[in-house]
């Protein structure tokens, strides 16, 4: 199924790299010619009211009362980038308790083919919206790696697949069909000290596969010499120059909390490129 209609949540600060985020995110809604849907969300503060003295009034309404808000910026970036890649576009803004935005992300998520997620680096609220996005919306997520967005390409060229043989990783290349479909180079990629015949032929079979979907894909085993699983994917990824991962997540559940496996809370904790990731 084509990629039509993608959503980008814009939730925090608008500082440089989140901006540069939302920009390469509108960029990548226009190469794969969808419409993009921006729900920018505000935390709901309780503020007891405040007394003012009427000498105090004159000093508080120029500055204060005119300044733009996290929410408005964010939404300006956003406008402003799609202005610009012309591509067509819709928004909506809400504001909710801090503790609600994940399920409200992963509800409105729904109705879409794909989130496009800026994410910072090692930062528990961007893990919290991951987390709902992709337990709770039953859609692909891309992760835009804001630390990486000026050096990002929204064209992706070069994709790679991290193949561990599971249903997840299944449902991820699915998912992903339409991206590797226009990628021109695709490698499958499993890590493993050891290249059996079981790791061979399973990575032989998705490479067939993909092929009867016009995806002419090469399939290789990367040992992990001592490293994480993710690491290993993560520094694959760089020394070929991919523009994109894709991958399936890990989860269980322990006492309630959902617990990342060591792959998924890896390159989710810094994703080294764009990262296509289901469940």
């Amino acid at each position: 199924m084509p990629i039509k209609d993608v959503f980008l949540p814009l939730v925090g600060q608008p500082r440089g790299p989140a901006l540069a985020a939302i920009e390469k995110c509108v960029a990548v809604a226009a190469d794969l010619g969808a419409r993009i849907t921006a729900l920018a969300l505000e935390e709901e503060v309780y503020e007891r009211p405040k007394v003012m003295l009427p000498y105090d009034r004159e000093s508080a309404e120029p500055g204060s009362l005119r300044e733009m808000s996290d929410v408005q910026q964010l939404l300006n970036a956003f406008t402003n980038a799609t202005s610009r890649a012309d591509i067509r576009a819709q928004s909506r803004t809400g504001k909710v308790p801090a503790d609600q935005i994940p399920a409200i992300l992963a509800e409105h998520a729904r109705f879409s083919d794909l989130t496009l997620l800026p994410v910072k680096p090692h930062d528990s609220r961007t893990e919290s919206i991951v987390d709902a996005l992709l337990f709770g919306s039953g859609r692909p997520l891309l992760l835009c790696p804001e630390h990486l967005a000026g050096e990002l390409r929204p064209k992706f060229e070069k994709v790679m697949i991290a193949w561990d043989h599971s249903a997840r990783a299944a449902r991820a290349v699915g998912d992903a069909l339409p991206v590797l479909q226009a990628a021109a180079s695709v490698r499958v990629v499993t890590v493993a000290d050891e290249k059996t015949d079981a790791i061979v032929q399973s990575g032989t079979a998705l490479v067939d596969h993909l092929r009867e979907h016009g995806v002419h894909a090469s399939f290789e085993a990367a040992k992990s010499r001592g490293s994480s699983i993710g690491k290993v994917l993560g520094n694959w990824a760089n020394s070929h120059g991919m523009d994109a991962i894709v991958m399936g997540a890990y989860h269980h559940s322990r006492l309630n909390e959902i617990v990342w496996g060591g792959v998924t809370t890896t390159v989710i904790g810094e994703p080294p490129c764009w990262v296509m990731i289901s469940h």
